[in-house]
Order: structure tokens, then C-alpha cells, then sequence
């Protein structure tokens, strides 16, 4: 794939989004520019980075920001798991099985777009897992492995809020909707977990309807000169001792994943929380690492059946083997960590999306257009501050009240909010998983940059965006119920 953004390597570019972030903290804070968190009341001042304090503070924690970056430690926990299933060939074994003698790309497409989309119900582990695996899925089909990057990137991206049952984001959104309404005690306070589910429901069959037709008509065919180049070996068929070994290792993963759900869901499960639901319970805190140690047990369970493993240290070779990627991860993890860590000291970002906001909430231009010019700023301000908790923790205390007094339902708000927060998660350079997605494509494609990203994924987003706003506007306008 040639490269003509001419963008800098990932790690330079996170380098120089901290500079920009330094320079505009010291811009502002000489304007004194500040807002009233709307919850609280208390003020929100941007800092300085080139303060006294501010240069003080990133050489005290220029280490802790690195090791605190939140997808470090989790891509390194998958990772191993997923280290040990390829390095043993049993997903390689899973693909052969699979796909065998009769390759049919529409199916592997059509399953890498619906793992994506539903990948939310197990919170962020779709970035992690399922990227390198559509890589391959694709290959196996003689499809280009960028293009199932990218296919899978943006089903889990763009598709974070649609889902055909409840993610890890539906009540944690939800209960933030409901004090929100309970405070401003202009709206009942009824918003539950499944509020939205109706719409979300068939959102997800939206979104990968799009998504099918993008990447078939746009995406495949612009890396086809690529793929061309792609050597394909063909498929092997799998000997009587591997089908063995794929048996056992599936078996074996059976019974791991019964375990898991009686532990979590029988009357003594010990992996729900202490209150008994899944919020914030073991189960769902530890539900990456339940995935890498199911994923290294049936790896190591098919390594010794079919005599690729013979010893302890093949098992531990395997699990080495993801960290000759992950010296460029880390690479440009660093540099991505000193950025998010830098943003979120000088309050930048809360600041730029409170104020705007604030305006927004004064324009009025009906509850039609209120809705979309909603969701239009969400997706703008979600490229500068990714995190969907952390924006509608600000934003619902602004909006929720102010579009009840128009008449519009704090759960129309919510799902309006949900549209506009996903939809343009696929673009932008704040992205926590950027690095790992970048890591990934260079891969195959070691000229691969942020802009070579975006040359694809932006089709997508715009797509999703307009259309899913004009599906909750049809909603909206015929009344129907957007959950239960």
C-alpha cells in the first residue's frame, strides 16, 4: 500500500499532538480561560504546561504516565493469551478448519463486521483481540490483512454503542442519564440500562449494513494493488492429528467457558459483584484476561496434542513471541501516553466541551434540529475527548435539562449522545488504541501513518453518522419506543 499523506511515523506524531497541547495549556492559561463543571459548580481552569508547576509535573511523572496508560497493561495481558493460540497454530488450525478448500470472502466479512459491532459486551477487547485475527481471517480468504484491520477497526469503533444485547456501557451511561434527570427534577428519573435497546438494536444492523457496503466497494478495491502483491500459500489441509488436536483444544475451551459463566451467573457465583450485579464486578474488570487465559489454555491444550509443544519453554516462547510487535507498540504508546497524561492535566479538553456546550444549549431551532446539531457536536468534540463516560458525565447535567424542557426525553437525549460519541471514534488521533491499531497495520505495512488510517476509516464515519442521525430523527418523529 503506497503511502502518499507523507504524515510522520505515529510515535513523532503523538510527540508533536503533545507539543501542540503544551502551547495551547500556555496559550489559554494566559487568557485565563475556565468553566463551572455543571455538576458540582466548581471551576475548571486550564494549566499551564510551561508553568514552573506544569514542568515540574511532567518530569515527576513522565514514567508514571507511561505505565499508567490504561491499554498498556491490558494489549500486553491479551496479548500473551493470543501469543500462545498462534505461536501453537491453533488459530492458524481454526482458520484451515474452517475455511478449508472453499474460501467464501462475503462470510468472513460479514462475521469480522458483527464481531466487531458486538465486541462492546466485553468493553474494549475488540481493539486488542479481534484486530490481528481479521487480519488473518481476510488473508486466509486472499484478502488484503490491512483491509481486515481496518474492517474490524471500525465495526468496534464506530459501532462501540450499537449492540443486539446489553454492552459494559449501557448502564454505567444509563445511571449518569439518571441522576442527571433526578437533579434537575425536571424529568422523571426512569433511564435504565435498556432505555435504548430498541434502537440500538436495529442500529446494529445499520451500522453493518454500511460497513459490508464500504468496505466491498470502497475499501477492497483501493488496496487491490496491494493485495495483489500479497503472497498466498493456499490452504493445507489438517492432518488426522491436528483435527485431533482442534478437537481437544475446543473441548477443553467448552468446559473453560461453562466454568466461567457458572462462577458468574449460578446462585454461588463468585465473579459477580459484591451487590451481585456485573457493574464493576470481577467478571467484568477481569473479562480480558478471562479471554487471554482461555484463548493461551486451548493454544497450549493444541500445542501438546498435536507435537508442536513439547515442553514448559515452548509455552513460554510462545508467549514471548507478541512482544517482538510490541517494541514499536511501546514505542509509540510512550509518546501517546505523555500526550492523553498532558491533555487531561491542563483540562483542555473539559473546557473546550463545556464551553461548547454551553452555546449549544442556547440555540434554539426546534427539537429536530436541536437533536441533530446535538449529535453533530458530540461527534466533534468526541475527536478530542474519546472517552464516552467522561464527556457524559459534563454533558448530561447541560442537555438533559434543557432539552426536557423542550420536550424531549432524557432517553432520546442519551441515544442521540450515543450516536454522535461513536460515530466519529474511527478518525481520530485521540483514540486510546490508536498506537496498537497503527502497531498492527505496519505490520504488513511498515510506511503505515495516522493519515494512512484515516484515508480509509473517514468514509465510514461520515456514512454512520449521517445515516444513523436520520434513522433516531425518523424514530423520533413517529414516536416509537426506543427501549424497554
Amino acid at each position: 500500500m503506497k503511502n502518499k499523506w507523507r504524515m510522520p511515523h505515529p510515535a513523532t506524531m503523538f510527540f508533536l499532538l503533545t507539543l501542540a497541547v503544551i502551547l495551547f495549556s500556555w496559550i489559554f492559561d494566559i487568557y485565563g480561560l475556565s468553566v463551572l463543571q455543571p455538576q458540582s459548580g466548581t471551576e475548571i481552569r486550564v494549566q499551564s504546561l510551561l508553568s514552573p508547576e506544569g514542568i515540574r509535573w511532567m518530569l515527576r511523572n513522565a514514567v508514571s504516565n507511561f505505565t499508567g496508560f490504561a491499554p498498556l497493561g491490558m494489549v500486553i495481558v491479551a496479548m500473551f493469551g493470543i501469543g500462545v493460540a498462534q505461536h501453537s497454530g491453533f488459530i492458524n488450525a481454526c482458520i484451515r478448519g474452517g475455511v478449508k478448500n472453499h474460501p467464501n470472502q462475503k462470510r468472513i466479512i460479514i462475521w469480522v463486521i458483527l464481531l466487531g459491532i458486538l465486541s462492546n459486551v466485553v468493553g474494549d477487547a475488540g481493539y486488542i483481540i479481534l484486530l490481528p485475527i481479521a487480519a488473518t481471517l481476510f488473508h486466509s480468504v486472499k484478502l488484503n490483512p490491512v483491509a481486515g484491520i481496518i474492517t474490524a477497526y471500525v465495526s468496534v469503533s464506530c459501532g462501540y454503542s450499537a449492540n443486539i444485547i446489553l454492552s459494559t456501557m449501557d448502564p454505567l451511561i444509563a445511571r449518569t442519564t439518571q441522576e442527571a434527570a433526578l437533579d434537575t427534577g425536571v424529568y422523571p428519573g426512569n433511564t435504565g440500562p435498556l432505555s435504548n435497546y430498541y434502537f440500538m438494536f436495529i442500529s446494529t444492523i445499520l451500522i453493518a449494513i454500511i460497513v459490508y457496503i464500504i468496505t466491498r466497494r470502497q475499501l477492497l478495491p483501493s488496496l487491490k494493488e496491494a493485495d495483489e502483491r500479497m503472497e498466498f500459500e493456499g490452504y493445507k489441509p489438517l492432518s488426522r492429528k491436528e483435527r485431533r488436536a482442534l478437537v481437544m483444544a475446543i473441548l477443553v475451551g467448552g468446559i473453560y467457558t461453562v466454568l466461567i459463566l457458572l462462577a458468574t451467573f449460578s446462585p454461588w457465583g463468585i465473579l459477580r459483584g459484591v451487590n451481585g450485579g456485573l457493574i464493576r464486578s470481577p467478571f467484568i474488570m477481569g473479562v480480558l484476561f478471562l479471554l487471554s487465559l482461555g484463548a493461551g489454555i486451548m493454544g497450549m491444550v493444541y500445542g501438546f496434542s498435536s507435537g508442536r509443544y513439547k515442553t514448559d519453554g515452548d509455552v513460554i516462547e510462545g508467549l514471548a513471541q507478541p512482544m517482538k510487535l510490541l517494541g514499536v507498540y511501546l514505542v509509540i504508546a510512550f509518546f501517546a501516553a505523555q500526550m492523553f497524561a498532558c491533555l487531561e492535566y491542563s483540562h483542555l479538553d473539559k473546557c473546550v466541551a463545556i464551553i461548547g456546550a454551553d452555546f449549544l444549549s442556547s440555540i434554539q431551532v426546534g427539537s429536530v434540529g436541536t437533536l441533530t446539531l446535538f449529535i453533530l457536536f458530540t461527534a466533534l468534540i468526541n475527536l478530542i475527548m474519546v472517552s464516552a463516560t467522561g464527556k457524559w458525565a459534563f454533558m448530561a447535567f447541560i442537555f438533559v435539562p434543557v432539552f426536557a424542557r423542550m420536550g424531549i426525553s432524557p432517553d432520546m437525549t442519551q441515544c442521540a449522545f450515543r450516536i454522535g460519541d461513536s460515530a466519529t471514534n474511527a478518525i481520530t488521533p485521540f483514540m486510546f488504541y490508536m498506537p496498537l491499531v497503527l502497531t498492527y497495520m505496519q505490520q504488513y505495512d511498515k510506511q503505515t501513518t495516522y493519515g494512512s488510517l484515516l484515508k480509509y476509516t473517514w468514509r465510514y464515519s461520515l456514512a454512520i453518522l449521517f445515516a444513523w442521525t436520520a434513522l433516531l430523527i425518523v424514530w423520533y418523529l413517529t414516536g416509537l419506543p426506543l427501549g424497554l
